[in-house]
This record gives C-alpha cells, sequence and structure tokens, in this order.
C-alpha cells in the first residue's frame, strides 16, 4: 500500500496535480464524484476510504446507508476537463463492519467483480472480455420542459437535413438515414470525434475505429478494443464522460439515449464477446456452426433463453423500447445468426481466427448502468453453459434471412424481446435465479432495481405528450 501511496504522489508531483478526485457510480450509471487535495492522499486513504451516504446514490435505506469509497489506483489518470490540474480514480464501495469493512454486494462495480469470481469458480473460463460499440448524437442544441401546462423537447444541429432552408444551410446537410460513414464536407463533426479518441487514448481506453453513423442528424460511432468485464465497466464509464465533456467544450452536447429522434436510426451499445481459459479462446470450432464451438452456442442459448429478462438491465428506459422497432437495424426477436442486424445475436462473417471468432448481442443500450449489463450477460451465458442449452434445437436459429421481411403469420411463431419496459421488469421479476447464483446478483438488489424501475415507468406513462395532443385532443 505504501508503495501505491508513494507512486501516486509521484505522479502527482511530476504532473504539478493539485486534487484527487474520485468517481463512483449510483444504481442507474452515472457517476457522482468527490475531491479532495492531494496533501490529504495518504495510506489511510486506501485503507479506509472516504465515506459518504450510499442512500442518495440509490443503493441502500437510509437507517443503514454509511459507505466508505475505497480507491483503486491502478485506475488513475490525469481528467483533461479540469482547470486545476486533477487526478481522477474510481474503485469500490464497503459496508461498515464491526472489525472490517466489507464489499458492499449491491454496488456496481462489486457485482462485475463478483461475476469475473464466479466464472472462474465454475471452471468454465478464467476471462470474459467485451467490446462495446458506442452509438451516441452530438447536437448544437437540446432543451427540453415537463411542466403541468407543457411539455416540449427540441433538438438541432447544422448537418440535419430539415436545415437546408435555414440562414445556416450551406448544401451539405445529410440527408434522413443516410449519414452511414458520411465524409467530408458532410461529416463536421470528424474532428470532434478525432478529439474524443485521442482523450480516451490518453486515458487507456484503445479505440479500434470510430465515424459517422446512419442518423443523418448528428449520429456518430466510436468502437473500442475489448476488455475484461469491470476493467470495460469502468472504461465505459469513462468513455461516456469524455463524449458529453468534448461535446461541451466544443458548444454543442451529446446524448446516449436510445431514441432522440423520430424516424432516424437508433442509438445502441452492441456488445462483442469472448470467452478465453489458460490463454486460449473458447468460441472457436472450424467444423461448428458459422465456426463456432458447443461452448459459444450454449452461450448464446443462455442470453436467448433470458433475453427478456435481460432487457430490464441492459435496456432500463422507457426510449430503450422507442429504439427496439422493426427497421432501424434494432433487433426485436429472440433469435441469432451470422453477419444479420436483424437478430438479437449477430455473429460477425469477417471473424474467422480462433482469437477473432466472437458474437456480439445488439440489443443493449448505454442507459444502462455498465456493471450491471456485463454482469448480466455473463451470468445468462454461463447459465447457458451449464445447462448446454442449445439454441437451434429451442427454435432461435440460426436466422439467416432479413428478420424484418417476414410475414405476419411467420413472426407469430418466433419469439419477440419485449416491447416496453413494463414488460421486461415483469419478465425480470419472473426469470432472476440465474442472477443470483454465487452471490453476484443480492436478491435485495434485484428487487431495489425493480421496485425504483418499475416507479420511474409509472411516472413516465402518466405524463401526457405533444403526440397524445394531436392524436386526441378533438375528439
Amino acid at each position: 500500500m505504501a508503495n501505491k501511496v508513494k507512486d501516486i504522489l509521484s505522479v502527482c508531483k511530476e504532473k504539478n496535480i493539485r486534487m484527487i478526485d474520485f468517481k463512483t457510480v449510483d444504481l442507474a450509471g452515472r457517476w457522482h464524484h468527490i475531491t479532495i487535495p492531494v496533501e490529504r492522499f495518504s495510506e489511510e486513504t486506501l485503507q479506509y476510504g472516504i465515506g459518504f451516504d450510499g442512500s442518495n446514490f440509490g443503493y441502500a435505506a437510509v437507517e443503514k446507508s454509511d459507505m466508505v469509497f475505497i480507491p483503486d489506483v491502478g485506475t488513475a489518470y490525469l481528467d483533461p476537463f479540469t482547470e486545476i490540474p486533477t487526478l481522477s480514480m474510481t474503485g469500490d464501495v464497503m459496508t461498515i463492519g464491526k472489525d472490517e469493512n466489507l464489499r458492499f454486494g449491491q454496488y456496481a462495480r462489486s457485482v462485475t467483480q463478483r461475476a469475473e469470481e464466479y466464472m472462474r469458480e465454475t471452471g468454465i473460463a478464467d476471462k470474459m472480455v467485451v467490446g462495446p460499440e458506442f452509438e451516441f448524437y452530438l447536437f448544437d442544441s437540446a432543451s427540453f420542459e415537463v411542466s403541468p401546462n407543457r411539455s416540449s423537447f427540441e433538438i438541432d444541429t447544422q448537418q440535419a437535413e430539415w436545415n437546408t432552408k435555414e440562414s445556416f444551410g450551406n448544401g451539405y446537410q445529410v440527408a434522413h438515414h443516410a449519414g452511414y460513414h458520411a465524409a467530408l464536407p458532410q461529416d463536421i463533426t470528424f474532428d470532434l470525434r478525432n478529439e474524443m479518441c485521442m482523450k480516451m487514448a490518453d486515458w487507456g481506453v484503445k479505440v479500434k475505429y470510430h465515424h459517422h453513423e446512419v442518423g443523418g442528424p448528428g449520429q456518430l460511432e466510436i468502437e473500442v478494443e475489448p476488455e475484461s468485464l469491470t476493467e470495460m465497466a469502468d472504461k465505459t464509464m469513462v468513455t461516456k464522460y469524455i463524449i458529453k465533456n468534448v461535446a461541451v467544450q466544443a458548444g454543442k452536447t451529446a446524448t446516449l439515449m436510445p431514441k432522440p429522434i423520430l424516424g432516424e436510426a437508433g442509438n445502441g451499445m452492441h456488445v462483442h464477446i469472448w470467452l478465453w481459459k489458460d490463454g486460449k479462446p473458447l468460441f472457436f470450432d472450424e467444423n461448428g456452426y458459422s465456426s463456432l464451438s458447443d461452448t459459444a452456442l450454449y452461450f448464446i442459448g443462455g442470453l436467448l433463453k433470458h433475453a427478456a429478462s435481460i432487457c430490464a438491465i441492459t435496456n432500463p428506459s422507457t426510449n430503450s423500447f422507442k429504439r427496439l422497432v422493426p427497421g432501424f437495424e434494432a433487433p426485436v426477436t429472440i433469435g441469432y445468426a451470422t453477419a444479420n442486424r436483424s437478430s438479437v445475436i449477430r455473429i460477425p462473417a469477417y471473424a474467422k481466427t480462433p482469437a477473432q471468432k466472437r458474437f456480439e448481442l445488439r440489443n443493449p443500450d448505454a442507459t444502462c448502468n455498465p456493471y450491471y449489463a456485463y454482469a448480466a450477460i455473463l451470468m445468462a451465458g454461463l447459465d447457458g453453459i451449464q445447462n448446454k442449452i442449445d439454441p437451434h434445437a429451442n427454435g432461435w436459429g440460426p436466422y439467416d434471412f432479413n428478420l424484418f421481411n417476414l410475414s405476419d403469420e411467420d413472426k407469430k411463431r418466433i419469439q419477440g424481446l419485449p416491447t416496453s419496459l413494463g414488460e421486461a421488469l415483469d419478465a425480470l421479476e419472473a426469470d432472476h435465479e440465474y442472477l443470483t447464483r454465487g452471490g453476484v446478483f443480492p436478491e435485495e438488489l434485484i428487487q431495489n432495481w425493480l421496485k425504483l424501475k418499475r416507479a420511474e415507468n409509472q411516472t413516465i406513462s402518466r405524463i401526457p405528450t405533444p403526440a397524445e395532443f394531436q392524436y386526441y385532443y378533438t375528439l
């Protein structure tokens, strides 16, 4: 511990760092932070941590809410958005015990860590890595209001086709649903994406590539190199932080919400998945379907069996289900296939080597708490392997055809994802035993999540919308 403190203080002296910032994540998946002068950082900081009220983060009742944050110095990086040089790090949350602090099982990072421990205990694998794709919209402005007498939102961006007639129209606006890999001069956010990616690299997040996405009014994507679960959950929080802050510094605003624009492509967070053991990949078999091993197919089977309940964690907003509709490359059916973006699980055809062989889960979006989402994905997959859940035998594919073009009769034969947050929460309530195995997701956490998300869903469902006035005002 002394060496860790010495190393941190040495870096602070070298970089003239004056403040150390500790970032914690709340139940929903938002960062909070508390900051100390560098002179207060010591061995006691790492041993005893910093106390805070967990009830304000959604985790615990007020009468048992005293908690302690313990920094993880391995996550320390210079925050590029502060005027005063500041070192940022995340860490773990503990409950205060009689003799020693105990890991708080409901804390998001604790769940991911416990999921990785449980995976190793099963003997199935010793490492799972995930590679998310971050889709988001970059706007020049965004405003919204919800009050008893007014409900509205307005977004705008220079590159949207609706601005071809406005004073800043220049003829290079991006047409509806035509932004995929758009180039300069249409791709007006190219330099901003470069800046985001460079700041991500400086923070230890390796970028695979970035590009303009399908959505004409400023939809963008950054895909990152895969990492293990807890590390990638940390880096997911970093990525969202950087995207939003670079946008603000440029006088713009970024959102990762799944469906901010009617009729345009939604923002997903597709998750590419690998399992490894003893340094060897477990998903490759040249004789299997799409060169996938039985282990890979059983993992897929687990994901598909629990797809509805997983949605309550990977798609935990009412807006999530405005994205999961036909016609926008977002999945709506429970199935798997090769190179098919209409299936909830897609196996990339271009990934041919043992180390590359993988599949992606296409339903998640970035309104999720990434720690819970990645842990839930792992637990569903492990259940599939443990119980040898064959996706083909269960009628989930492979669907090597466009699922959006099926007849209504054929669609009835195929299981669909939930169409609302309420449906997903009902599915989670009925199907969550696989999450609680090994003490990964505490039952108290599941019940707390259901309670809070149902209250959120109920609140939003009661708010009149402008569309309801359009449809029903004159009736």
